[in-house]
């Protein structure tokens, strides 16, 4: 069954470029992953330092072996000091 993940990043004060940058290098990479059935980053439109990914992956053995790949580590590695909370990413599934 498909999973579907939600990500939610918010930039310090100042950082909100840095993010948009890093969310933009991860996507292309993740997008060509043969789990991957699709990926976007997103910028609020009221809070300019309120990112997101949302990405569909063809099961949760997918998303496994992305989280363990070289370019999404480095992304962990390269969010985390410039956004103001802790990393979370969250997984679901359609309840329709």
């Amino acid at each position: 069954m498909e999973l579907f993940i939600f990500a939610r990043f918010h930039a310090r004060e100042g950082q909100a470029e840095a993010v948009a940058a890093a969310l933009r290098d991860v996507v292309a990479p993740s997008r060509r992953e043969s789990g991957c059935v699709a990926i976007g980053a997103y910028r609020s439109t009221r809070d300019p330092r309120l990112f997101y990914i949302h990405s569909r992956w063809v099961d949760e053995a997918a998303f496994e072996a992305h989280a363990k790949l070289p370019h999404t580590v480095r992304f962990l590695e390269r969010i985390q000091p410039l956004i103001d909370h802790p990393f979370e990413a969250t997984r679901a599934k359609p309840i329709g």
